[in-house]
């Protein structure tokens, strides 16, 4: 039976942190809303025995998952992503987690004030966030995703263990969202994180994502996703 994922059309958004998962261990899933529009989300989250309170969530027969950080974990051992080991498989979680607090970090970037209101109604807010983020934010996460590169004692190349698990997809839409959101500050710090850097190179390059990102199912970052570019942050 094939995973049903559950996330807005038209937008990369947190969903795509789970597609990336299924695209590199070539699971047989549907894109429920791309299939049938976004109503099918509406249905799903009135379900009454295991509620979500929003997008992305991941069907799985009669098991319903919310929350992308928990629908990762639930998915790492199957689809061959996370390690076997029960304190390693923790601590994956655990890192997810943190990529779960800067994609928050990243998008109240540009509505700092409330996501109900437009960025245009917020841009003297925007702009002193952005100074904060760029300056202090940035550099704090990327340089502890940094720091768990060199203190892994079995590869450099992961975040957990010697081989790729969930969290280096998550950091790969990270860096990748973060080059379209703030090129000149990505291009002006890369060398602080080389080790982060050469993740987002080597997950790019992997067969299968390569190829996932060459299709028309990987849509391009836009001015209505977690990642958007507005010239003035990226000051």
């Amino acid at each position: 039976m094939a995973y049903e994922l559950f996330y807005w059309t038209g937008i990369q958004g947190r969903g795509e942190f789970v597609r990336l998962a299924l695209e590199e261990a070539d699971a047989d899933y549907v894109d429920m809303a791309r299939e049938a529009g976004d109503r099918v989300i509406f249905e799903v989250l009135k379900d009454p025995r295991t509620p979500s309170f929003a997008p992305p969530i991941l069907r799985d027969g009669d098991v319903v998952v919310g929350q992308t950080a928990l629908i990762l974990h639930y998915l790492g051992r199957p689809l061959g992503l996370a390690p076997q080991d029960e304190r390693l498989r923790t601590w994956t979680h655990q890192i997810q987690l943190t990529v779960t607090d800067f994609v928050a970090e990243i998008h109240d970037v540009h509505h700092p004030i409330g996501v109900g209101s437009y960025y245009e109604d917020q841009k003297p807010e925007a702009k002193r966030r952005a100074r904060e983020f760029r300056e202090e934010r940035v550099p704090k996460f990327l340089g502890w995703f940094e720091g768990i590169l060199a203190g892994n004692p079995q590869s450099e190349g992961h975040l957990v263990g010697d081989r790729l698990t969930y969290v280096d997809l998550s950091l790969f839409q990270l860096v990748d969202g973060l080059n379209y959101a703030f090129p000149r500050l990505m291009h002006a710090r890369r060398n602080e994180f080389a080790r982060v850097m050469a993740v987002w190179d080597a997950v790019r390059n992997r067969p299968r994502i390569a190829a996932y990102l060459a299709s028309p199912r990987r849509l391009p970052f836009s001015q209505y996703g977690i990642f958007r570019h507005y010239p003035e942050l990226d000051a």
